[in-house]
């Protein structure tokens, strides 16, 4: 049988892909999402932070 192996890490995507990344984007973006952390950590909106914690650590 003629089966084709895929996996979940794939490694077929050209290591390209990492330099194509918008560096300076994703910093400002990172760092927006802080400062609004910190600003709803000051204001005790505790379902805002994770919120937003998630979102940092997801997105991308």
């Amino acid at each position: 049988m003629n089966e084709i192996e895929t996996s979940c890490a794939s490694t077929d995507q050209k290591w390209d892909t990492w330099n194509s990344i918008d560096w300076l984007r994703c910093e400002i973006v990172v760092k927006k999402l802080q400062a609004c952390i910190v600003k709803a950590q000051k204001e005790g909106k505790y379902g805002k932070v994770k919120a937003l914690q998630w979102m940092l650590t997801h997105s991308f």
